[in-house]
């Protein structure tokens, strides 16, 4: 995780860059790559899709059922309600306790772009996961079944796990080495979880790993102007209420003075 969204200042919204430019974009160039491919893998029918009815076959739950009741919980960590309120909370009571609403204005940011992306994705693809398949899922060709209302690639969860505890990381005021080992650990497991509990395909996973990948490499370029465009409105919102008031003044004087 190498872009950080500079909220520490007070004075001034700004970006800081941990690594070079060339850094920031080579990587979302990578992720891209990766994510195309696997979306024209998986729409046009390629070995991408024989992977993941490989692993579904193999049954991840069959060889470790003992995990099953954790993971069910686990799994919570990448729903897009439940994070975003643990998000918001922890978010909220830094901006009462520092008076800054930046770092919510950057969890705002996120959850649109990934809500953007990501749905519009599942909504063009279609796909249908394995949970909609039932007994049909481990037939050959059940990775290839695309239907209205599909909404399985690329995996939501994932994506939100990615992004929501991506976001904490890059707003903390310290300690992002290890906030971004765990957040890298709980984005990883989520994805896998979902596989074994039977709900996406590896390649939906992988998929959500890039997308949201991709929306926390994008924050530090969007986030800067979108808070530019918040103030332009707000000062012309404010300066239109001011001309108002002053435009009012007079008429008010004056009827003051006609009712004497």
């Amino acid at each position: 995780m190498h872009a950080v969204v500079d909220v520490e200042s007070p004075s001034r919204t700004s970006t800081r860059w941990s690594a070079p430019l060339v850094g920031q974009v080579l990587s979302a160039a990578g992720l891209l790559v990766v994510l195309t491919a696997l979306l024209v893998g998986v729409v046009a029918g390629s070995s991408v899709n024989d992977w993941d009815l490989d692993v579904y076959r193999w049954a991840p739950a069959a060889h470790w059922p003992e995990l099953g009741g954790v993971l069910q919980w686990w799994v919570m960590l990448g729903q897009r309600a439940i994070c975003l309120a643990i998000a918001a909370v922890w978010l909220g009571l830094r901006a009462w306790r520092e008076r800054d609403l930046r770092p919510l204005g950057v969890l705002l940011v996120a959850t649109l772009l990934t809500n953007i992306g990501v749905g519009t994705m599942k909504t063009l693809v279609g796909r249908l996961g394995p949970l909609q398949l039932g007994a049909d899922a481990g037939l050959p060709g059940a990775t290839d079944v695309f239907a209205p209302g599909g909404t399985i690639f690329p995996s939501g969860h994932t994506a939100n796990a990615v992004v929501t505890w991506g976001v904490l990381v890059l707003v903390a005021r310290g300690h992002r080495r290890v906030g971004a080992v765990l957040a890298a650990v709980v984005a990883v497991t989520v994805g896998l979880t979902t596989v074994y509990l039977g709900t996406h395909w590896l390649s939906d996973v992988v998929a959500g790993w890039c997308a949201g990948g991709l929306v926390l490499l994008a924050l530090p370029a969007v986030v800067p102007r979108v808070e530019r465009a918040a103030a332009r409105a707000w000062s012309e919102v404010a300066a239109r209420r001011a001309r108002r008031y002053r435009g009012g003044t007079p008429r008010a004087r004056v009827s003051t003075v006609g009712s004497r």
